[in-house]
């Protein structure tokens, strides 16, 4: 067993015995690509979303030094037509890049990455000796010419380095001519029945590196046919949560809300097998190591940057053009690029129908509030916090409370919320319940109409609380919003709800700039 090529399937081994989700039919569709034009892949992922899983089954289906049979054989892959044809039939090869960009921070970085594999190789073929200028292809393309070998080769955490190192440095250079020498070259068809590399940001653009262009990018904002194995799905969960008897709605308020591809309902994976473990939910996402960086980058606030997360934490979508950004992280020029990074990181979902991104879940958003109160931008804090409050005034029926509430959300965020569409009144509503979303499903029903917008909470399953319907007007009264709302024979939302309801009219005055509330409580 070497260090880098032949290391056995013990790793994948220890997935399975563990609590394990099948995602095993990804290796159909790498199987798929072998032999062909499409035989290098870059599957980039945002942490903590089960990238070195995938890695590791990969190899251990590939490694010709096991026979991993036994692992696979009541895995969806079993029973795909490709399945006996590649199990373990090929030399594979297994890079970490985060192991050398650990202990390694020189120039050289990229020549002692060689060096190391290439001296593990080498043992695995005694019969093909080393010359003494060599680089690992030229020791591959001449075991493939005396054997007959071709090699699986996966990278995990292929952008380490570009991570690491900053563009035009010597190591970057020196990583973008090894990765064209290794991929790109006539012999590489020769050598290679596939590449698969892991990592956070797609490969494409990093300047010389669009000589990697054939690369075939699978990504958070293109996923492809691999958009299934990015997380966990809802039937997946669902699964998960009757087995180890843990509240599935729970997980969905924690942990869904990613559309990844046309998968429209995905859960961050390591969150959710955390919150079995743990017996409960709760945010596990600081520790993904990517914060500090999301503080940075909100801190920025490009072009707007500011009211666009104000609004997406009020339940809100922005528009965003993830085609202009560089893939690289050093290199930020727009808030359409910072927008793009915190998808390609997991703390934005992105719709590609629509070009736009949104906060996913209760965790990513806990997390964006820390990053704001970061960034010093104590108006936004002063809402949130504000927020408990007027639930809680609502829920008791103080109606001047509630009006003060959401005066002062008007008050501190006139930039975005100007009252002077639909869209931003219901903004204005969102970001004031914004701690509601512990215990309600919170809906944003535009009404048809000029000048009005509604807000419905629904409580969630097991909360005994009444479900709260608001309705907005202009330069009226709160008594007419509240007549609204009976005419309308209440919102979609609320026709299966059978509990005690609280009807809410707020009128906002624009000469005045005040608001006016009135609270009718009422079993429906």
């Amino acid at each position: 067993m070497g260090t880098y090529i032949n290391i056995g399937n013990a790793g994948f081994q220890r997935a399975r015995n563990s609590e394990y989700v099948d995602k095993s039919g990804l290796i159909a569709v790498v199987n798929s690509t072998l032999f062909t034009e499409r035989q290098f892949s870059c599957v980039t992922r945002c942490r903590r979303f089960g990238k070195s899983m995938a890695a590791k089954m990969l190899y251990a289906y590939y490694d010709h030094s096991c026979d991993s049979r036994s692992l696979f054989a009541d895995l969806q892959i079993a029973h795909d037509p490709s399945f006996e044809k590649h199990l373990n039939k090929y030399a594979a090869i297994y890079l970490d890049m985060t192991d050398f960009v650990a202990k390694e921070k020189s120039d050289d970085i990229v020549r002692k990455i060689d060096a190391a594999l290439l001296a593990d190789v080498s043992k695995a073929y005694p019969d093909v000796a080393v010359e003494e200028e060599d680089w690992l292809m030229d020791y591959l393309l001449r075991v493939s010419i005396a054997t007959g070998e071709q090699f699986v080769f996966i990278i995990d955490e292929w952008d380490a380095i570009c991570r690491e190192f900053s563009p035009g440095t010597k190591a970057m250079d020196t990583y973008v001519s090894w990765l064209r020498r290794m991929f790109k070259s006539q012999q590489a068809m020769r050598v290679f029945a596939c590449a698969y590399m892991t990592g956070i940001l797609p490969v494409k653009k990093y300047k010389t590196e669009s000589a990697l262009n054939n690369f075939i990018e699978y990504s958070m904002v293109i996923p492809r046919s691999m958009a299934r194995y990015f997380g966990f799905t809802k039937d997946e969960v669902r699964t998960l949560a009757e087995k180890n008897n843990i509240d599935f709605d729970g997980l969905v308020k924690w942990y869904d809300g990613y559309q990844i591809g046309n998968e429209p309902s995905m859960f961050n994976p390591n969150s959710v097998m955390q919150a079995i473990d743990n017996g409960y939910c709760t945010s596990f996402w600081a520790s993904t190591g990517a914060y500090d960086a999301v503080a940075h980058y909100i801190g920025m606030n490009y072009d707007g940057l500011k009211d666009d997360i104000i609004k997406m934490l009020a339940g809100g979508r922005c528009k965003v053009n993830p085609t202009k950004f560089q893939n690289d992280m050093s290199v930020i020029r727009s808030k359409d690029d910072v927008l793009t990074v915190l998808i390609h990181l997991g703390y934005l979902s992105y719709s590609w129908q629509k070009s736009e991104c949104y906060i996913p879940n209760k965790e990513v958003a806990g997390e964006m509030v820390n990053a704001i109160e970061d960034c010093n931008w104590t108006e936004v804090m002063k809402a949130l916090q504000a927020s408990e409050e007027l639930l809680e005034a609502t829920l008791n029926g103080d109606e001047e409370a509630v009006a003060r509430g959401i005066d002062m959300v008007h008050d501190e965020h006139t930039s975005i919320l100007s009252y002077n569409n639909e869209n931003s009144l219901a903004c204005v509503l969102s970001l004031a319940y914004y701690y509601a979303k512990n215990d309600y499903i919170v809906h944003r029903e535009l009404a048809t109409g000029k000048g009005f917008a509604d807000l419905v909470m629904i409580p969630r399953k097991h909360i005994d609380l009444p479900a709260i319907v608001t309705e907005l007007k202009y330069n009226k009264d709160a008594d007419t919003a509240i007549n609204q709302i009976l005419r309308k024979q209440y919102p979609a939302k609320v026709a299966q709800y059978t509990g005690e309801l609280l009807l809410v009219g707020v009128n906002y005055d624009k000469e005045q700039k005040t608001h006016q509330c009135h609270i009718v409580r009422v079993n429906k």
